[in-house]
């Protein structure tokens, strides 16, 4: 695959590229570059941390990237998941991992890397206080978002710390490519200023949109990444998203009662699960309806799909038990492993017993 070709696969993985430009020339330098993705082990697994993910990062390994995913176990418990238990949330890690290993991620190319890895060596502290060196607390606290808070909320000490961890993270990892959701584009941004100053090349930061939660969306937030923040999947509102190991009544129920107005294609988590899930793992989605209502209905592409809704000729009903077949597809292998693993099914017990909190 020539440069231009891995530069347009991994553009498409996200909602912003910054910056493209950046990102033919790492390639041009680097045949192989190092990218990564993270998450706060916090409770069961959703399907936009799972399906979504292994999508996103089989197009950066066929691309030619190593992927290193990182399990933020210390930065989960400064942001006070689990109740900042550690030893629950290494747990939760374990099975973030055996989610990821039975969701179809390459793992021939993939690297799973803790942070309470990181800790250990005195170097990862000198990064995180050149990093808070060098930003002030307003910006610190401006950039929480990527924990899911407001800058407006009392953050605690360790909560402040957080960022500059984050940013740490990417120098002492050594990341040439940031693949996060767009939640994540502040610290990836602030990552990206400071990079020179500690000698470092500027990360590209390919942010990935936010899977809507199966909610209605909420009313009076305007700002982008606010409103992408608050409409995405939310593990202390069950109903919100699928998760990797729901049984396949819990999303046929789930996704009958999701926000799906007729006609519509704005801000529908239905039709966003057939453009950034449905259509990456199949060529076409079909549509099955009995002959009085005119059979069955296959679309080639997302775009004919949204178009043949916004008209009126798909309704809201037909297209809910057409994803929830192929979600159900999808998370089969899921379910499978944890239930013919004796492991992972102790794990992930184990997880479900735990109460989340925000």
């Amino acid at each position: 695959m020539d440069t231009e070709k891995k530069a347009q696969l991994i553009a498409s993985i996200g909602e912003e590229v910054l910056t493209r430009e950046d990102l033919l020339q790492l390639l041009q330098d680097k045949p192989h570059p190092v990218a990564y993705n993270g998450f706060e082990p916090s409770g069961r697994i959703h399907i936009a941390q799972s399906v979504l993910v292994a999508i996103n990062m089989n197009k950066l390994i066929d691309a030619g990237c190593h992927v290193k995913m990182f399990v933020a176990d210390w930065h989960a418990q400064a942001n006070n998941k689990l109740g900042g238990d550690l030893e629950k949330i290494q747990t939760t890690g374990k099975y973030f991992i055996e989610v990821w290993k039975a969701c179809g991620m390459k793992l021939d190319h993939v690297e799973f890397i803790w942070a309470s890895d990181l800790v250990k060596d005195p170097n990862y502290w000198q990064l995180v206080l050149k990093v808070a060196m060098m930003n002030s607390v307003d910006r610190i606290k401006r950039c929480s978002q990527i924990m899911g808070r407001s800058d407006e909320e009392g953050l605690s000490a360790a909560q402040i710390l957080y960022p500059c961890m984050q940013a740490a993270d990417i120098f002492y990892m050594g990341i040439d490519i940031c693949q996060l959701g767009m939640d994540q584009r502040k610290v990836n941004v602030l990552a990206r200023e400071i990079a020179p100053k500690l000698g470092h090349r500027k990360p590209i930061v390919v942010s990935h949109h936010m899977l809507l939660g199966l909610l209605e969306p909420p009313k009076g937030i305007s700002d982008p990444v606010e409103r992408a923040t608050a409409m995405k999947m939310s593990k202390s509102i069950p109903d919100s998203a699928i998760f990797a190991t729901d049984s396949a009544e819990d999303v046929e129920r789930k996704i009958k009662k999701a926000y799906c107005p007729a006609g519509e294609a704005k801000e529908n988590p239905i039709l966003e699960y057939c453009k950034h899930i449905i259509f990456e793992r199949y060529d076409a989605l079909t549509i099955s309806r009995p002959e009085k209502f005119g059979g069955d209905l296959t679309f080639a592409g997302y775009q004919e799909l949204e178009e043949a809704f916004v008209a009126g000729k798909v309704h809201p009903m037909d297209l809910k038990n057409a994803v929830a077949r192929y979600v159900n597809e999808l998370l089969q292998p899921i379910r499978d492993h944890f239930e013919n693993d004796a492991d992972a099914k102790r794990l992930k017990e184990t997880v479900e017993s735990y109460s989340v909190t925000r």
